[in-house]
């Protein structure tokens, strides 16, 4: 359902940095640490929801054309789309409380489904590597020609 997904402007690097500045801290000593870090603001909960949006979208999204596509392979699109929608409701009705859960949502969600890059189990591992690749990704969206600014 790609539709659900509009066409929207990249985050900036700074966006992405401070996101993930976030979600680190989050994993690495829980909300009263996290919170000491960063504030939990309507921004912040708009960056978080961009990224879960690009966290959970591939994984969970089904292409049409590929094989092998049973009634399981909805089930997981259906999911992702439900989980995102919780979520924008949770922003839109209270950004600042829903910050931290839209982070737990995030963390969990990389902990139970995205393996683990060099297979230690290590989710602050999975979220430095994900920082630099939307890093790469924001810096190359706003350095383009014609890029948002």
């Amino acid at each position: 359902m790609p539709y659900l997904i509009p066409t929207r402007t990249p985050l900036t690097p700074e966006q992405v940095e401070q996101g993930f500045d976030y979600l680190l801290a989050l994993q690495a000593g829980g909300g009263t640490y996290a919170a000491g870090r960063v504030e939990a603001t309507p921004e912040l909960a708009f960056i978080l929801l961009r990224l879960a949006e690009d966290i959970i979208w591939p994984v969970t999204a089904v292409d049409g054309e590929a094989a092998g596509l049973c009634a399981d392979s909805f089930v997981l699109d259906e999911v992702g789309c439900v989980l995102l929608s919780a979520l924008r409701d949770w922003a839109r009705d209270s950004a600042t409380t829903a910050v931290p859960g839209i982070a737990r949502s995030i963390i969990r969600f990389i902990e139970n489904v995205i393996p683990d890059p060099d297979d230690h189990g290590d989710t602050h591992a999975t979220l430095e590597a994900m920082r630099d690749e939307h890093l790469a990704l924001a810096h190359a969206a706003h350095s383009a020609p014609g890029a948002h600014r």
